[in-house]
């Protein structure tokens, strides 16, 4: 089995936060189209088969699940 590119070298890493919707997006380098693949927890792994590279990840309920944590 092919191995995996995960953080190989990334020259940047992109982040947006929609405070309504509570998610956070992380691109590693430039965003670009992916498939999702939810690794549980409000986890969605953004992954590039072609390349075979992760290349994001969403974080649903990021300010819920911290807060929870908490104990808030």
């Amino acid at each position: 089995m092919e191995a995996v590119k995960i953080l190989e070298k990334p020259t940047q890493i992109d982040w947006d936060y929609d405070e309504e919707a509570d998610v956070l997006y992380l691109s590693i380098g430039e965003p670009r189209p992916a498939i999702g693949m939810d690794i549980g927890d409000g986890v969605i792994l953004r992954y590039d088969e072609k390349r075979r590279e992760v290349v994001g990840l969403t974080l649903i309920g990021l300010r819920a699940g911290l807060l929870k944590s908490l104990g808030d």
